[in-house]
């Protein structure tokens, strides 16, 4: 029998977040190109409508924070799902605020902007660290959460700032967007720059990476994008987090300590 210290236990079983690897990343980046092309697809090529994609969007990620809530630790299937469904609905927020109610694509941005100050402020506040590798309460990980939903938010209402109301395009605005992630991730590791800060900084700007990523390929050639349409996108995108999320939870079962 192996008997881990307590500090190794706590992290391994409660923790509810995974290790920030590169493959966190490319699943994330994934996540946030489906949350714009899935969108679109229930919206458009479905006929559901803005407000009817945002219904069944809400139902879905309610139902996948309760399954998520519920673990007592990182469950991958369970924790990316919700990234997916949170992605969506985050697209559909900031679609709301625009095309429903015709909130200026720079007020939303600052609108968003503002509030994700505000829970980093009132989570700092309350829990003394934003770290995410210490979501072990059930107030931790609500913060997270609400964190989460806003930076998918803030990140479309930002990216479509650069490509649409900037006219920018969706690959110019790609490059920016992977450029600037680049300089925050080499004032990390080379400059030492504050994990926390470059994770949430860097968390904040690949979804409107991968949101104008999903855009150069989803959207129509006389919009500026390549034709593959928003079934194929989504569809090839999903496919790819499948795999790489079941490839990480067999490596996450093999890894769980045995504790008798």
């Amino acid at each position: 029998m192996t008997t881990l210290p307590p500090a190794t236990i706590g992290r391994t079983l409660l923790n509810k977040v995974p290790e920030v690897t590169l493959l966190f990343w490319i699943v994330k980046i994934m996540s946030t190109t489906v949350g714009e092309t899935v969108a679109d697809f229930f919206s458009t090529t479905l006929s559901l409508g803005l407000n009817g994609t945002t219904v069944v969007m809400l139902a879905l990620l309610i139902v996948a924070l309760i399954v998520q809530f519920r673990q007592h630790r990182y469950v991958p299937a369970a924790y990316w799902v919700t990234v997916v469904f949170i992605s969506v609905f985050g697209t559909l927020v900031t679609d709301n605020l625009t095309d429903n109610l015709g909130i200026e694509l720079w007020m939303t941005t600052v609108i968003f902007a503002i509030a994700l100050a505000v829970v980093f402020i009132a989570w700092f506040a309350t829990e003394r660290t934003l770290s995410i590798h210490s979501i072990t309460t059930f107030r931790r990980e609500a913060f997270y959460w609400l964190a989460i939903l806003l930076t998918f938010a803030l990140g479309t209402a930002g990216g479509d700032l650069f490509s649409e109301g900037l006219d920018l395009g969706y690959l110019l605005s790609g490059i920016i967007f992977a450029s600037v992630i680049a300089v925050i991730a080499g004032a990390h590791f080379f400059f030492k720059l504050n994990a926390v800060l470059a994770f949430w900084a860097a968390y904040v700007l690949t979804r409107p990476f991968g949101a104008a990523f999903g855009d150069l390929l989803s959207q129509p050639t006389d919009a500026g994008g390549l034709g593959l349409g928003t079934t194929i996108t989504s569809a090839v995108f999903l496919v790819i987090i499948v795999v790489i999320v079941t490839v990480l939870a067999r490596r996450e079962k093999k890894e769980q300590p045995t504790l008798e």
